[in-house]
């Protein structure tokens, strides 16, 4: 065998020892650089995990922990599976392709786990006034965002869309946007709606309904769940939301929902996922600071029904140990 050959995996073999330690290291959770798969600036996942980020790196010795801006939940499933990221935050429906290798994930699974259930995302169907669009139907014929490639809302308005009896591709002008764009070009007249899951308040949606002389819709489309469920295994919801969370939003709108989960690799050890697990839930109401949707962040809300990703063993110890039923 030659030396140059010799050389070479020597150095993998180096490589992959030094990846090895890194973990191995972070079993007590010392010395450790976490990465957070976020999403795009204009939502809800990137300030709360800045948020989770600061509590990370203020409660944690040694760990110094950073929010990575994304496309949201597919980019943030595929940094897991390539241990690019060592956390992320992610719908449960992207989660399920992932983990079972299907649609955007096909032939390419990803060993996935939870850590904990994060908030409800709701579906956001958004229009202005003066565009024609008052139900789902409307839609046909229209200039339509469904969401930035690599992310989950893309996902899920595919699924709403065919539910609603459309076709994503013959029914409608589509533009792959994400949710700050979206709100510029509903502006700029450059298209008629836009699709969006997402927190309440989302902030690029407030700064919409904000705008001087538009007047915000938001489209019902509840009535899609029955057949969502029928195809996709029952893991979405129905919910509402309230008149005046938007300005402008002068009535409830009746949407469907997913739950968001807080994800990371098979291979990161029990004890890293259990401090990460313990910080989040005894700081939790300094992640609410950032953001309000952090108040779903509870004990009560970490049953195995909100994921069917399955559950991390350091994440299933501290909740055992809080007497939460897994």
């Amino acid at each position: 065998m030659s030396k140059r050959i010799m050389s070479k995996r020597a150095l993998l073999a180096i490589c992959a020892l030094a990846g090895a330690a890194l973990w191995t290291g972070g079993a007590s959770a010392q010395d450790l650089n976490i990465a957070i798969a976020t999403g795009g600036t204009g939502g809800v996942y990137y300030p709360m995990g800045g948020g989770m980020a600061n509590v990370l790196s203020k409660y944690l010795p040694k760990v110094q922990a950073t929010a990575r801006v994304t496309g949201g939940s597919v980019d943030n499933l595929k940094l897991i599976g390539s241990q690019q990221s060592e956390v992320g935050l992610v719908m449960v429906d992207a989660a399920l392709d992932a983990l079972k290798g299907e649609d955007k994930f096909k032939g390419n699974p990803v060993d996935v786990r939870t850590l904990m259930v994060l908030y409800p995302n709701r579906m956001h169907v958004v229009s202005v006034e003066g565009r024609g669009v008052e139900k789902m139907a409307d839609l046909k014929g229209k200039r339509v965002s469904t969401g930035s490639p690599g992310s989950a809302t893309e996902v899920m308005a595919f699924r709403v869309i065919e539910a609603a009896g459309l076709d994503k591709d013959k029914d409608m002008r589509r533009e792959r946007l994400g949710v700050a764009e979206s709100v510029n070009a509903i502006k700029d007249g450059k298209i008629d709606a836009f699709f969006w899951v997402g927190g309440l308040p989302t902030a690029a949606v407030t700064d919409l309904g904000a705008s001087p002389g538009i007047k915000i819709k938001m489209i019902d489309h509840a009535e899609v769940l029955e057949k969502m469920n029928a195809k996709y295994g029952g893991i979405y919801s129905a919910d509402v939301i309230s008149a005046k969370t938007y300005p402008g939003q002068d009535k409830d709108n009746a949407i469907t929902v997913v739950q968001n989960i807080l994800v990371t690799n098979s291979k990161m050890p029990d004890q890293v996922a259990y401090d990460i697990v313990k910080t989040f839930i005894e700081k939790q109401p300094e992640l609410v600071a950032v953001h309000r949707e952090a108040g779903s962040i509870t004990l009560a809300n970490q049953a195995p029904k909100n994921s069917p990703i399955p559950w991390h063993p350091g994440a299933r110890k501290y909740f055992d140990e809080k007497g939460v039923k897994m």
